[in-house]
C-alpha cells in the first residue's frame, strides 16, 4: 500500500498536510465542547452565577462547534480533489505500463484482470484515501487526545474506558485476521467475471449458433456465487462490529453514572458539583473516544481491500517488462532489409523451441513468403520482426540494425503490420486507415482514399451511407471479415512504410480480391519489401522468396518453381490445393 503512495505529486503532499493541519484543529475544537459543557454546568449549580457567564460559555460552544464543521467541509473538499487527482494519476500509469507490455507480459496476467486492476482496484484505493484521510487520521488523534484528557479525571472512569477499548481492539483485530484472506480471494474473483463477461460478449454469436447459453449461464453464476457467498461472509464478520461498538458506548455511558453516582454520594457538597461536572465531561470524552473506534471500523472494513487492490497494481507498476526499448532512431543506409541470423525461439513459459535455427534475407523492394502447415511457427516468426516477442537466440537485422537496438517507436515507424484477425476501432473509416503515428506528416484525405482503393475498399465504402465517414462498430462488427481485412491492409498502405507485414491477412478474401488486390499492392508498393504468411500457394507463389516451415525448421528456401523440384513439403502443399497443370502453367 505504502509503495502506491508514492506516486502521490508535491502538491498532493501539500494538500495532506493542510489537512492534517485542520484535522488537528476540527479535533482541538471538538474536544474544547465537553470542557464548556464542564463550565455551564458549574455555573448552573454554583448560586449567584450571572447569565451573561452562562451565554458566554453558550457562544463559545456555538464558535468551537461552527469552526469543526467548517474545517470539516474543507477537509471533505481537500480529501475527494486528493483521492480523484491519485487514481487519475495512477490510471494513467497503469495504462501506460499495460502500453509498455510485450504479448507475454499481457498473457501473463491476462486482459480482464489488467481491466479490473485499472479499474475496480483503483476504485478500492482511492475510496480509502477520500474516506481515511477524514477519517482514519482523525480517529487516532481523537482517541489519544481525549484519553489523555480525561485519565487525570478519575482512575475509576479511566479504567473502565480502558477496558472498552481493549474489547473493541480485540473484536477489531480478531475480525482482520478472518477476513483478510478472503477480500484477496475477492478480487480474484471479480477478475474471473470480468473475464467470463467479457468472453461471452465476444463470442456471443458462437454461444448462440451452439445453443450453449445455458453452459455460459451456468459459468457465470458459479463464479458470481462464489463471488456472493464469500461477500456475505465478509458482511456478517463486519456485522458483529458495529453492534459492539454500540453495546460498548451505552455500556461506558453507563458504567461512568454508576461510577458517577457513587463518588458523588460520598463526596462533599462542593466536590459534589466537580464529580458531577467531570462526569458530564467524562461522558462526552468517552463517546468521542468510541465515536473514534467507529470510524476505525469503516475504515477497517475498507483498509484490508484496499490493501489487496493496491499490492495487484503495484504487481502491474513493478513488473519487468521484457522487451527493452533501444537507443537507435537514427536513419540507416540500408532500407527495407530483414534479415535473420541463426534465429531460435521458444515462449517464455515453454519448455522446447518453436522456431530452431532460421536464416534468410530479404532485400529492398522483394516480396519473402511464408508457408507451412498449422503450427509450424509462421505467424511467431513473423511477429518476431516487430518485437512482440524477442528471439531466444540469433539475431535479427532490420536496415543492417539488430532490432534490439531500435527505440520500438523507430522500429515500428519502418513497419506496415496487418495481423491476422483485422483489428477495427470505433472509429469512422477514415480514422481507422490513418490510424496511429508513423513519424512522418499527417496523411491527406487524398492519400487515405488512395490506400483504401488500392486494398481494393473503395466499392464497399463508397456504398456505406456516409462512405468514408462512416463508423466502424466496436471490433467492425457491422462489416464483413473480408472488409474488415481490406480496411487492415489500406492501414498498413497509408503509413508508406519500408517493410510490409501480412500476417495470413488475405484469407477472407475471395481468390479474385486477392489476386488484384496483391497486382495492386506490387505495382503501388514496389520500393517497400513485403513479407507475407500465407497459407494459399495463390497468394504467395510470385514472391521472390519462399521460406517453407515444418515444426519450427525451414526446410526449403526458393522461388516457388524452384521449390515444388527441390522440397517435398511445399509440392505437399501445393498439390493440395491446385492441380499438378495450374501448378505447371502458373
Amino acid at each position: 500500500m505504502f509503495k502506491l503512495f508514492k506516486n502521490f505529486s508535491k502538491k498532493d503532499i501539500l494538500l495532506i498536510v493542510i489537512s492534517i493541519s485542520l484535522i488537528v484543529l476540527q479535533v482541538f475544537l471538538d474536544l474544547k465542547l465537553p470542557d464548556y459543557m464542564s463550565a455551564i454546568t458549574r455555573l448552573i449549580q454554583t448560586d449567584g452565577s450571572k447569565m451573561s457567564d452562562i451565554i458566554e460559555k453558550g457562544l463559545y460552544m456555538v464558535g468551537c462547534a461552527f469552526g469543526s464543521l467548517i474545517t470539516a467541509i474543507v477537509v471533505g473538499y481537500f480529501a475527494s480533489r486528493l483521492s480523484a487527482s491519485f487514481s487519475r494519476t495512477i490510471r494513467k500509469k497503469l495504462f501506460e505500463k499495460v502500453e509498455s507490455f510485450s504479448t507475454s507480459e499481457i498473457k501473463k496476467f491476462k486482459t480482464s484482470s489488467l481491466i479490473t486492476r485499472t479499474t475496480n482496484d483503483v476504485t478500492q484505493v482511492e475510496m480509502l484515501i477520500s474516506m481515511g484521510l477524514q477519517m482514519m487520521i482523525k480517529a487516532p488523534i481523537m482517541a489519544v487526545w481525549a484519553i489523555l484528557k480525561i485519565v487525570d479525571k478519575s482512575i475509576e472512569w479511566s479504567i473502565l474506558t480502558g477496558v472498552c477499548v481493549v474489547v473493541l481492539l480485540l473484536v477489531v483485530g480478531i475480525l482482520m485476521v478472518i477476513v483478510i484472506p478472503k477480500f484477496k480471494l475477492i478480487q480474484k474473483l471479480i477478475d474471473n467475471i470480468n473475464g467470463i463477461t467479457r468472453e461471452n460478449l465476444t463470442g456471443i454469436r458462437v454461444i448462440r449458433a451452439f445453443n450453449a447459453e445455458k453452459f455460459q449461464k451456468d459459468r457465470f453464476e458459479n463464479v458470481n456465487d462464489e463471488l456472493t457467498k464469500i461477500q456475505l461472509f465478509n458482511q456478517r464478520a463486519f456485522a458483529i462490529l458495529f453492534p459492539m461498538i454500540t453495546f460498548s458506548m451505552h455500556a461506558l455511558t453507563l458504567g461512568i453514572y454508576f461510577i458517577g453516582a457513587l463518588l458523588i454520594e460520598k463526596a462533599m457538597m462542593y466536590d459534589k458539583i466537580l464529580l458531577f461536572s467531570n462526569m458530564v465531561v467524562f461522558t462526552s470524552y468517552g463517546i468521542q473516544v468510541i465515536m473514534s473506534f467507529l470510524m476505525l471500523a469503516l475504515i477497517f472494513m475498507m483498509a484490508p481491500r484496499s490493501e489487496v487492490s493496491a499490492n495487484r497494481i503495484n504487481e502491474v507498476l513493478e513488473s519487468e517488462i521484457s522487451i527493452k526499448d533501444g537507443n537507435y532512431n537514427k536513419d540507416t543506409k540500408e532500407k527495407g532489409t530483414v534479415e535473420f541470423k541463426n534465429v531460435s525461439f521458444k515462449y517464455p513459459d515453454a519448455d522446447e523451441y518453436l522456431l530452431k535455427n532460421i536464416s534468410f534475407k530479404v532485400n529492398n523492394g522483394e516480396t519473402i513468403a511464408f508457408i507451412g502447415s498449422t503450427g509450424s511457427g509462421k505467424s511467431s516468426l513473423i511477429n518476431l520482426v516487430p518485437r512482440f516477442y524477442d528471439a531466444t537466440d540469433g539475431e535479427i537485422l532490420v536496415d543492417g540494425i539488430n532490432v534490439k537496438d531500435y527505440t520500438l517507436e523507430a522500429l515500428h515507424n519502418k513497419i506496415g503490420y496487418v495481423p491476422q484477425k483485422a483489428v477495427m476501432f470505433t472509429k469512422t473509416v477514415m480514422e481507422n486507415v490513418s490510424y496511429g503515428d508513423n513519424g512522418k506528416k499527417e496523411l491527406t484525405e487524398k492519400e487515405i482514399k488512395k490506400a483504401i482503393e488500392i486494398a481494393q475498399g473503395k466499392d464497399f465504402v463508397e456504398k456505406m451511407e456516409d462512405q468514408y465517414n462512416s463508423n466502424i462498430a466496436r471490433g467492425g462488427t457491422n462489416i464483413s471479415g473480408g472488409q474488415k481485412q481490406r480496411l487492415a491492409i489500406a492501414r498498413a498502405i497509408a503509413r508508406k512504410p519500408e517493410i510490409y507485414i501480412f500476417d495470413d491477412s488475405f484469407s477472407a478474401l475471395d481468390y479474385k480480391t486477392d489476386k488484384v488486390l496483391r497486382t495492386e499492392l506490387k505495382k503501388n508498393t514496389k520500393n517497400a519489401t513485403s513479407m507475407i504468411v500465407a497459407q494459399r500457394i495463390g497468394t504467395i507463389m510470385n514472391a521472390d522468396k519462399i521460406v517453407v516451415l515444418e515444426k519450427g525448421e525451414c526446410v526449403g528456401i526458393g522461388t516457388h518453381k524452384e521449390l515444388l523440384k527441390t522440397c517435398e513439403v511445399y509440392k505437399e502443399i501445393a498439390l493440395s490445393q491446385l492441380t499438378k497443370e495450374e501448378l505447371e502453367n502458373a
